[in-house]
């Protein structure tokens, strides 16, 4: 009896990965009723990370924060044990924008609370989620909402934001560090880029959260001034660490007090949701994204779960929306197939409203071509 099981990540503006999930273990069974079928939502660290965290047996703990621009959100830690996991994204993210992109006001405090409230809660590790950030502020907002003060030479508190950065004179962390006593943060992060220049976290990523070539240039200085006087504070200059850089700052601020450690996005999920576990005994493994493209072999998603596949020696196919990559570029990177719904529908618009009707019908076709090669 032929094994499969589902670990993909979400076909971002069509489908959650649970709904991956479920469209293709639906067309699976539908080619063959025998077949078991397993499934293990995944994220490299962006949103759905929650989704994922929380398929996996995590509880989520609804908190509500300051949101990228100041307003209030919903949002959640998943937790387990002592254990918590906190999505970026989902506290700081450009989807809780209410408006306009801000990149200069634009803070990651709401992240901060979300974090401060699990170690409150009694979590003493943290796992910190840090794609599709709204903002540019270094991680200040991040230490802010836990418990750090930002002054200004003046002695009042400095201004959210990126363009905050530009007035602060001191740091007081003396409430973070009674905080984080005991506590261990890791970020899933899957960028390289340093805090500041021309690979910084202004200069690529700015221009995504709406800044333009003045904002980017106003930016890139105001992390400049603030790497200097993160240094001056703990002795230690993290500017060029790679992943500094990452969530407009976050990775910095979390590495330089925080004392955090950085991993990749895809890898850490893994762990969490004990992917290993459900490789034992499986024939095939299904993985997949909105989109195969180059991005998908710099470490997201489903490049992470053939990696892990591969070591276990199971076979793995993609599913997708849409694939940019040649067979050979698909064979290197640990898929012996990819199967995208354009091949069944050529309307992209189809595609994103049908897509989970589309997808059932790419697994009968993966089911035909696969499972009928296994031994009952």
């Amino acid at each position: 009896m032929a094994r499969v099981l589902v670990a993909s990540d979400k076909f971002k503006g069509s489908l959650t990965a649970a709904q991956v999930a479920a469209a293709v273990s639906a067309g699976m069974r539908r080619a063959d009723p025998d077949v078991i079928v397993d499934t293990v939502p995944v994220a490299d660290g962006g949103d759905g990370t929650l989704a994922a965290a929380e398929s996996a047996g995590f509880e989520l703990v609804p908190v509500t924060v300051a949101g990228p621009t100041g307003e209030p959100v919903r949002t959640a830690y998943a937790r387990r044990d002592e254990v918590a996991v906190v999505e970026l994204a989902d506290a700081s993210g450009l989807a809780r924008l209410p408006g306009a992109p801000d990149p200069l006001r634009a803070s990651s405090l709401g992240t901060g609370q979300a974090v401060a409230a699990a170690i409150d809660a009694g979590c003493r590790r943290i796992v910190l989620g840090v794609g599709g950030s709204a903002s540019t502020d270094g991680g200040a907002g991040l230490l802010c909402g836990l418990g750090a003060t930002l002054f200004t030479a003046a002695g009042d508190p400095a201004s959210p934001g990126g363009a905050g950065l530009e007035d602060v004179a001191r740091i007081e962390v003396s409430e973070l560090r009674r905080r984080l006593e005991g506590v261990t943060v890791t970020v899933a992060c899957d960028v390289d880029n340093p805090l500041t220049g021309p690979s910084g976290a202004a200069a690529v990523y700015g221009p995504q959260k709406g800044a333009d070539a003045d904002q980017v240039r106003r930016l890139d200085a105001a992390l400049g001034r603030w790497a200097s006087l993160v240094a001056s504070f703990t002795g230690t200059d993290l500017c060029d660490h790679p992943g500094a850089g990452a969530a407009g700052g976050v990775g910095f601020a979390a590495l330089a007090l925080l004392g955090a450690e950085l991993r990749s996005g895809i890898e850490l999920v893994l762990d969490l949701v004990d992917f290993a576990a459900g490789l034992d005994g499986a024939h095939l493994v299904v993985t997949g994204e909105g989109a195969l493209d180059e991005q998908t072999l710099n470490g997201k998603a489903p490049t992470g779960v053939a990696a892990a596949a591969a070591r276990a020696g199971v076979p793995v196919v993609a599913v997708c929306g849409v694939n940019h990559l040649d067979d050979d570029r698909l064979r290197a990177a640990g898929f012996e197939a990819a199967y995208a719904l354009t091949d069944i529908e050529p309307d992209l618009r189809r595609c994103l409203s049908e897509g989970a009707a589309l997808l059932e019908q790419i697994a009968e076709r993966i089911a035909a071509d696969h499972l009928t090669k296994e031994d009952a």
